[in-house]
């Protein structure tokens, strides 16, 4: 099995043309295979990007980049839903879904299952393997036996698996809008206050320790997932696919790194050397792996 080097899509509001020369800089310099493209979290972001999206298309399809476009986490307004059905509806393109409400546009076409939808048993995989899925994408709590055991029902079924190895772990969404309600805002007046914080906005406990990251509805880790002390396990449980989600920087020599990981040009210590130093400015975790508290890391 060939191992893959996948980027997730921007899950942060940066400015547009920051988002449209980050997405020309993975087109010219990052060695992944397919990138995932589109809005995942808050469907009031999608219109600033949009005028940059065909641009963004073009330059990652002439540098060779599989596309796929990702749904919406989270659906709960009429707007959530316009976007959700365009994206899942859009011809001719490979479709994420990370809201069950996708697989309604999708039931039998081929698409891939992103993070946000629960895979975590054979007969969850087995299900969406009916319904056209040709890859999943595990949830990031899931433990190595859980990846392990799943790995082999997905070799049964003839279909990929993708984890995410590096990046902040996505926790939980919510209705409320924590940014806006952190500046005293409301959701529907936000003023796009998210994108003040391009990696997210540090939450700190009441004993001033750094503990999660707010991203607009989305909770995520503090700390930096790092799997590539992992990676060979991973391959060898039958994952084919490696994620990295994003940051607003260091991201092409954090896609350097893990693929020269996969192809052993790096150990593991000197790649983690290497995230360090180029990556997100936050300790390492790697917790949920070894079925331990998520923050945790265990070298």
């Amino acid at each position: 099995m060939t191992s893959q080097l996948t980027l997730g899509p921007v899950l942060y509001n940066w400015p547009a043309e920051s988002w449209r020369d980050f997405y020309f800089e993975i087109a010219d310099e990052a060695p992944v295979d397919t990138v995932f493209l589109g809005e995942a979290v808050c469907s009031k972001r999608a219109p600033l990007f949009e005028p940059y999206l065909d641009d963004v298309v073009t330059r990652l399809e002439k540098a060779g980049k599989n596309l796929v476009f990702s749904t919406l986490a989270e659906v709960s307004s009429d707007i959530d839903r316009r976007l959700m059905k365009r994206v899942a509806t859009s011809d001719g393109c490979f479709i994420e879904a990370n809201d069950a409400s996708a697989l309604w546009y999708l039931d039998g076409q081929p698409h891939a299952i992103g993070p946000y939808m629960n895979v975590y048993n054979e007969d969850s995989l087995d299900f969406f393997a009916s319904n056209g899925a040709r890859s999943v994408c595990l949830p990031p709590e899931m433990p190595a036996s859980g990846i392990a055991a799943l790995g082999r029902k997905a070799g049964e079924l003839g279909i990929e698996l993708e984890v995410q190895v590096y990046g902040r772990i996505p926790l939980a969404l919510s209705a409320r809008c924590y940014h806006a309600r952190a500046h005293d805002l409301t959701k529907d007046s936000c003023q796009y206050i998210c994108e003040r914080d391009l990696d997210g906005m540090v939450l700190h406990t009441l004993e001033g320790r750094p503990f999660l990251a707010i991203n607009g509805i989305q909770t995520q880790s503090y700390t930096c997932l790092n799997l590539a002390n992992e990676l060979d396990e991973l391959a060898a449980s039958g994952i084919g696919r490696f994620r990295i989600s994003p940051q607003s920087t260091g991201t092409v020599a954090v896609a350097d790194s893990f693929h020269a990981l996969l192809n052993q040009e790096l150990s593991p210590a000197e790649a983690s050397a290497k995230l360090n130093e180029y990556g997100l400015e936050a300790p390492f975790s790697n917790g949920f792996y070894y079925q331990q508290p998520g923050f945790e890391w265990h070298p």
